[in-house]
């Protein structure tokens, strides 16, 4: 064996170099094949629904067309930038309760306590878990299963809340308070042990006992 090949296998590999994370996360609703018939026979294409959202109050969704799926996909992330929303989220819920009917889809959400979770199934609730709604409560009333309507009713009912509350969600998030690291206070206390000598410690104490420990500043033996 020559000493190149042995350079070559030897050795530790480089590093691996970190990905900086997507802006969104990316979820595929739907991808159905689907064909055209024309004069010259049938085309067959891919139809992709795909959902985007940062999970901090921005979602969208596109639906497009392509001939493979790759491309469908591609087209659709495009379209869904395009088509992003802010969904208001106050108190950790969605602001009140609203109705929204698209087509044959009709959706029901209401606000829930925190802790309770997201209450929903099939489309919606991926749509508030990508939203980044903590706690809400939904339902399809509709009678159609079809997901891609209703994900248009449930992005209907997203852009319905009042505008008040819109602005209500802003000016909260608006004004989060910062976490300010907590500092220690320290009080001198003088002790007289050797009377010829005399030294300080210190010791900690919290804002509460401050005031009874300055009193009794020298202790006598």
């Amino acid at each position: 064996m020559s000493e190149n090949n042995i350079k070559k296998r030897g050795g530790r590999r480089p590093a691996r170099e970190e990905r900086e994370k997507p802006e969104f996360e990316q979820q595929i609703v739907d991808l159905a094949r689907v064909t055209r018939v024309t004069k010259g026979g049938k085309q067959m294409n891919f139809r992709c629904c795909i959902l985007l959202g940062d999970k901090n109050g921005r979602v969208g969704y596109g639906v497009q067309k392509g001939s493979d799926v790759q491309l469908a996909v591609e087209k659709a992330v495009r379209q869904a930038k395009k088509n992003m929303i802010n969904v208001p989220i106050i108190k950790e819920t969605i602001p009140h309760k609203v109705l929204a009917k698209y087509k044959a889809g009709k959706v029901l959400l209401k606000p829930a306590p925190k802790g309770s979770g997201i209450i929903a199934g099939s489309v919606i609730r991926t749509i508030l878990e990508m939203a980044g709604v903590p706690n809400a409560s939904a339902k399809m009333l509709g009678k159609t299963n079809n997901k891609i309507t209703n994900v248009k009713a449930t992005f209907k009912a997203l852009e319905s809340f009042n505008s008040g509350a819109v602005i209500k969600a802003k000016a909260a998030q608006q004004s989060k308070p910062k976490a300010t690291p907590k500092t220690e206070k320290y009080v001198v206390v003088k002790t007289a042990e050797n009377p010829k000598k005399k030294t300080t410690t210190k010791k900690k104490v919290t804002p509460k006992t401050e005031s009874k420990k300055t009193n009794n500043v020298e202790s006598k033996k």
